[in-house]
């Protein structure tokens, strides 16, 4: 089975935070400075809401703002995916109806959380979505985060589905990833979902990463994307182990607490949270500090 290509969705994906203003209303001038700034750092396309844009603490009207907002400061055309998903099946049949979806390439769509489906119903669940979906889906497999894993088996079941096109593995399992890029139909993507694994997965074939940290430093991730595409793995990897220090930090009080220190300490957008996440602590703050400083020279 050959899939439809998707070139536009390989190299860097950066998944975009939402800054907030100290009221924690939406700071859109913030906004378009990291559209700026992580466009002319080399990332081929933005994340709008996904996980790390806080997405399960705005409502629906900020939602469509942000993504309105997006298409319209988009100067280099780069190309837009857009996050639906959550565990409420019907809701999301609902939202992908009433969401204005032009100009959006794809639907990046987290496994269902908390509820801790079975494979089936996982399968059940992305194949309701692919049916209705007036955009193509990339399936989103996170283990840490919604307690439940997608395996291999479902990923691939789920590929032959012509409205299903890619996944973003952030599973961490090595061999469940070498299993999808062996089996995987032509033209189906596996991305990783782990900034420190953007080389590995593409040493097995993958087209790429969808980043936390590409917020803040996306020209490593260029860099890396850059030479993994030449095939010269080891000089990747070199390359993105650049961030094996500041890579545990943006995890340590919950994402996306760690790259909004870091994208304040750049001068970005500012720390902000929405609740029920706080800020950095000042440990945290200090130690992302001294890493992007080794990181950057500064």
């Amino acid at each position: 089975m050959t899939k439809k290509a998707y070139p536009q969705l390989k190299g860097t994906g950066v998944a975009l935070v939402t800054p907030f203003k100290e009221d924690k209303s939406i700071d859109y001038t913030a906004l378009e400075k990291l559209l700026i700034h992580t466009a002319e750092g080399g990332v081929n396309y933005w994340v709008v809401m996904g996980t790390t844009g806080e997405s399960v603490t705005l409502n629906k009207d900020e939602k469509k703002e942000i993504l309105a907002f997006v298409k319209k400061n988009n100067p280099h055309k780069i190309p837009i995916v857009y996050g639906i998903g959550g565990n409420n099946t019907q809701e999301l049949l609902h939202t992908l109806q009433d969401t204005d979806l032009e100009g959006v390439e794809a639907i990046l769509s987290v496994s269902p959380y908390y509820n801790k489906p079975s494979q089936e119903g996982i399968y059940q669940h992305y194949i309701t979505l692919a049916e209705a979906s007036p955009k193509p889906l990339l399936l989103y497999n996170v283990p840490g985060r919604t307690a439940s894993n997608i395996s291999a088996q479902t990923t691939l079941k789920l590929a032959q589905h012509p409205n299903i096109i890619g996944t973003k593995e952030a599973s961490g399992n090595i061999e469940q990833c070498l299993y999808i890029a062996k089996n995987r139909p032509e033209n189906f993507l596996l991305i990783s979902g782990d900034d420190l694994l953007t080389a590995t997965l593409m040493a097995m074939g993958g087209e790429g990463v969808v980043s936390v940290l590409a917020n803040a430093i996306p020209q490593i991730f260029a860099q890396t994307i850059e030479l993994a595409t030449q095939q010269k793995f080891i000089q990747a990897n070199n390359t993105i182990a650049q961030i094996l220090s500041i890579n545990p930090l943006m995890y340590e009080e919950s994402n996306p607490t760690g790259v909004k220190q870091a994208l304040e300490i750049l001068n970005i957008t500012s720390a902000e949270v929405r609740l029920p996440l706080i800020k950095a602590s000042a440990t945290l703050k200090e130690k992302i500090q001294q890493s992007l400083q080794e990181i950057l020279k500064m």
